[in-house]
């Protein structure tokens, strides 16, 4: 089951075993939490629940833990944290476990994977399997969206949600923090705007690799040289300039195709790629789309492939050096480009 599936759910089951599997820790968090109040409801969680790090227990000591009754609560909850080697340590006691779990223990395995060809997974039921992965780059607006409605109490325009994961990137805890401090900031508001998004919340260093395709958009090599590096003297790894420069870039590609190959227009093209709808995202793109031009919005997804073998070991010039060579390539103007 999909990690928001389980905590939107009305009438989700206590389970005497579950596996969070995957790497949104903040998924994770509040799975866990959603676990603790459907095993104990509103009893103390100090006199039921307990974690222990996977590395270091025992399946013995685990099972004494699940088999206590603990005081003044219906169940005990027995996390085991980074639980991939528990599992394959004491895979078979666990399947046997599962098999004839303790009526009064709720088991937690929080591991990074979970096979489901294993006995163990085929021993769980879906509704204990949760799957704690950030929802796909494209959905990220709309989970922000619902998320600000349920956790927060305040309605999230979309053209703010879109603002916000370009500032702060798709890190759902991150996100989840600056709603937390937007919702406050907005006081008795209703709704959190772009513009309040825009006032409140600071650039992250993702979000400073676009001020380089502003500059490129304006016209300005220079001044994206220049914001390039000052990324790396901050100590940015060209890895991490590549990655949201490149989603960016795969945007303009798609909407150059669209709109030379397949006379879409501008408008059109832009949906059809996901580019956010905010104004101020809009009319950057299309500045960046006509400062590349056909042929090099054309070129693109090849400088692309290009860059990221090369950034992989396939060019022996230094990281740095090849993300400048293609800011350069991105940055000169239109009539320098060879048709």
């Amino acid at each position: 089951m999909d990690a928001l599936q389980f905590l939107s759910a009305k009438d989700a089951k206590r389970h005497p075993v579950y596996a969070l599997v995957g790497d949104e820790d903040f998924l994770k968090r509040h799975a866990r939490e959603r676990i603790i109040s459907i095993a104990i409801g509103d009893e103390d969680p100090s006199f039921a629940v307990s974690a222990s790090g996977g590395d270091r227990l025992d399946f013995s000591t685990a099972r004494n833990e699940l088999e206590t009754l603990p005081f003044l609560a219906p169940c005990r909850v027995l996390i085991v944290d980074a639980a991939d080697k528990f599992v394959t340590e004491n895979r078979q006691a666990l399947e046997a476990y599962a098999a004839k779990p303790s009526a009064v223990g709720v088991l937690v395995l929080d591991v990074k994977t979970f096979p489901e060809n294993t006995k163990l997974a085929k021993a769980l039921p879906d509704g204990a399997k949760i799957v704690c992965k950030a929802p796909p780059e494209y959905k990220i607006g709309a989970w922000c969206v619902e998320w600000a409605k349920t956790a927060h109490k305040k309605k999230l325009a979309t053209e703010a949600a879109e603002l916000l994961v370009e500032r702060v990137g798709t890190s759902m805890g991150l996100l989840d923090q600056e709603l937390g401090k937007l919702a406050n900031a907005v006081g008795a508001k209703p709704v959190i705007s772009a513009d309040d998004v825009d006032t409140l919340v600071g650039r992250s260093k993702a979000a400073d690799v676009f001020r380089i395709m502003d500059a490129i958009g304006d016209g300005k090599p220079a001044q994206a040289l220049s914001i390039l590096q000052e990324l790396f003297a901050e100590g940015e790894d060209p890895m991490a300039v590549i990655g949201p420069l490149t989603a960016q870039l795969r945007k303009l590609a798609t909407v150059g195709r669209l709109m030379v190959v397949e006379k879409l227009p501008m408008g059109s093209a832009m949906d059809a790629a996901n580019v956010p709808k905010w104004e101020k995202a809009r009319v950057n793109c299309e500045k960046q789309l006509k400062h590349l031009g056909g042929p090099r919005l054309l070129k693109l997804p090849d400088w692309l492939v290009e860059i990221n073998y090369g950034l992989k070991g396939g060019n022996p010039l230094p990281e740095r050096v090849q993300v400048e060579r293609l800011i350069v390539m991105l940055a000169r103007p239109r009539e320098d480009v060879k048709k």
